[in-house]
């Protein structure tokens, strides 16, 4: 059977409602039908068109970027899409640009950190793209340590202005995306100094280019910071290194949201709650953990698509086994499958989230701040890291042919890493969850509840005592015995167990130590794997909250199930050890759980295709000739192989120079 006949074979087999699913992934149908509107708008434009990318030079690269930017933001105005419309076709474009900076993160700073009167004068500009604004945070010698920024911004008030200056080598700003060629402007963070005294780091609108030229203005030095790693992938943006020689701006150009510095210099702390401006950072971070299920999903798409076409081994009749057959692929790959879903369903949630903590950080209730803060950081670090390392899973899963460039694989995976570090170190993010979680241990006994998703810490004693309720005795190998894993009170709880004795585990030790921080230092990659125990535990709750949600379409509630419990099962299984130790479940237990496992993994073979179907992306947007939609997989590889650059010629270049003299032995007359 051919790859163009393999997938329509693989699709007649699906028991669920595809459709009804690809609204269940895009949230809505609303959602959905904007989504799949943007989607084929962009791939039916041969401007948008990017199967060249892997094989341009940087500078052609960063050109032809430049003008998939400028014409987006074109047929945004000509097709007056709205917010949500061109925030999803900028997404299908599917190439990292100055604009993702733009609109990602110098607006929402504006919105978030300037006063009504400094949102008046600077929204307009930027949402006209009058200005292009980038994000300047990150210096050469501080990322995640935001308070240790050296750049400074000094206040003289003799000319009512700031002094906007770096001091050293090492507080050069580096990363921002958009900086380097483009940015007009940039939300500039320093610390703040006021008539010789420090007032901690704060956020300043700096012009860096002059509007008439694009030169940089006078005290500025700016420029890219050089190649990133892969071809193509994240090359297409304009990471930038930028320092300051006593650049002066107007003192109404600091954001002053929160703290104002008056004319004479003093610093005057404003009726809005300083907490507010975390409300920037929650909504950021849920935006990352969506990237997060958009980018795992896309990967498991190709994999799941290209071991169904792929044959290897197992030849009966002339026919070899399909890849996908396999259980040692099944194993690999159902688990990443079930996680793009699981982040998917956690996303929306977290949207859910952002919008309960704005509206209680506007009526001065700051209650769940902190259970908010650290649950989107400790959400942003666990989906991350999980879908880098699944994209990688991907590529090993296609075999040999998923390390082209005509895979789509290599360049996702270069063009999502750098999550694992944005927006917050991945490590340190879980360092500070498991900081909010040796808190809220140490206030069970004040009476204070545990809220949201920490609300399990408030059954501590019962967790600590609690026993599975999956059946051994008798029945060991029942496949019914296994069956009550599929239970959502008996899952929820061996996750609850784990985490609650891990965390209490972690507060007995660390009150071994005199001083609280030393013992948090040596016990650090300890307090780590509470803080990931914890986070998995919120990931599978959401899911098993999504399954009690009335699901429309036939079958699809069934395939969620089987997902969600994949993902916990694949779960308890890769983390055993934590499980058996704090004796949340016995080793028989564990093995009716991989027992469960793999019917699940047999009862989602023949949907597989259909699930990563429902993801409704569009040839264009995956960048895969092993992902196509029509499983025409062999052809189109033979046929992308000739249009490298090698092959524009018979003989390569260097030929008379190299080559030849070297098979016809005459290398001491060549002049290498």
């Amino acid at each position: 059977m051919e790859g163009v006949d393999i997938l329509p074979h693989e699709r007649s087999k699906t028991q669920f409602d595809v459709d009804a699913m690809k609204i269940v992934w895009a949230g809505s149908r609303h959602a959905f039908e904007v989504s799949d509107r943007m989607a084929r708008l962009v791939a039916s434009d041969p401007a948008f068109q990017k199967d060249n990318r892997s094989r341009l030079g940087r500078k052609e690269l960063f050109k032809n970027t430049l003008r998939k930017a400028t014409y987006a933001w074109k047929r945004i105005l000509e097709l007056r899409l709205t917010e949500e419309e061109a925030g999803r076709l900028r997404f299908f474009v599917d190439e990292p640009a100055f604009t993702d900076l733009h609109w990602g993160m110098f607006v929402p700073a504006i919105k978030g950190q300037g006063t009504e009167e400094q949102q008046q004068k600077w929204l307009p500009l930027a949402y006209k793209m009058q200005i292009i604004g980038c994000y300047a945070q990150t210096e050469l010698g501080h990322g995640s340590n935001v308070q240790g920024l050296e750049t400074t911004a000094t206040f003289d008030p003799d000319k009512d202005e700031f002094v906007i200056h770096s001091p050293t080598l090492t507080s050069s700003k580096w990363w921002p995306g958009g900086l380097g060629k483009v940015s007009t402007h940039a939300v500039v963070y320093a610390r703040l100094i006021t008539n010789g005294e420090e007032h901690g780091v704060h956020g300043f609108i700096v012009q860096l280019r002059s509007l008439d030229d694009h030169m940089p203005l006078p005290g500025i030095t700016i420029g890219d910071i050089g190649m990133k790693f892969g071809n193509g992938a994240y090359n297409t943006m304009d990471n930038g290194v930028l320092t300051f020689d006593h650049v002066r701006i107007p003192r109404n150009q600091m954001l002053m949201r929160v703290l104002q510095v008056t004319s004479e210099g003093k610093c005057v702390q404003s009726n809005v709650p300083r907490q507010l401006i975390y409300g920037t950072m929650v909504f950021v971070r849920q935006t990352i953990v969506a990237d997060a299920s958009s980018a795992l999903s896309r990967a498991v798409c190709i994999a799941t698509r290209y071991s169904a076409v792929r044959r290897q081994f197992g030849s009966q009749d002339g026919v070899e086994t399909q890849v996908i057959d396999y259980k040692t692929q099944q194993n690999r790959l159902f688990p990443l499958l079930a996680s793009a879903y699981a982040f998917r369903f956690v996303g929306e949630w977290l949207k859910w989230l952002y919008t309960d903590v704005t509206q209680r950080l506007q009526a001065n209730d700051f209650s769940t701040l902190p259970e908010a803060h650290a649950c989107t950081a400790g959400l942003k670090s666990l989906t991350t890291t999980a879908t880098a390392d699944a994209i990688e899973e991907c590529r090993k899963l296609c075999g040999g042919h998923g390390y082209l460039c005509a895979s789509g694989l290599p360049e996702l995976f270069a063009v999502y890493v750098p999550a694992c570090t944005y927006e917050g170190d991945n490590v340190v993010l879980l360092l500070q969850v498991a900081r909010f979680l040796m808190k809220t241990v140490s206030q069970l006994g004040s009476g204070k509840k545990p809220i949201g998703t920490t609300a399990y810490l408030g059954r501590v004693q019962d967790l600590m005592q609690c026993r599975c309720e999956v059946q051994t005795v008798g029945i060991i190998y029942s496949i019914n015995a296994a069956e009550d894993w599929l239970k959502p009170s008996v899952m929820l709880e061996a996750f609850e167990a784990r985490s609650a004795r891990m965390c209490v585990a972690r507060a007995q030790n660390l009150g071994k130590f005199a001083n609280p921080e030393d013992g948090f230092a040596e016990l650090s990659a300890d307090l780590v794997e509470a803080a990931v125990a914890h986070c998995q535990l919120i990931v599978v709750s959401k899911f098993l909250d999504k399954l009690q949600q009335d699901i429309p379409g036939n079958g699809v509630k069934q395939q969620l199930q089987n997902l969600c419990y994949i993902y916990a099962l694949n779960l308890l299984h890769k983390h055993l050890g934590d499980f058996l130790s704090t004796g949340c479940i016995t080793p028989k237990q564990a093995s009716l759980a991989n027992d469960q496992l793999r019917s699940l993994y047999s009862q989602v073979r023949p949907n597989a295709i259909a699930l990563v179907d429902a993801f409704n992306y569009t040839d264009h947007y995956l960048g895969s000739v092993l992902g196509r939609y029509d499983g025409n997989v062999y052809p189109k590889l033979y046929e992308e192989a000739w249009k490298d650059p090698l092959n524009d010629s018979v003989l390569p270049d260097g030929y008379n120079e190299y080559i030849r003299p070297l098979l016809k032995q005459q290398l001491h007359n060549s002049r290498l």
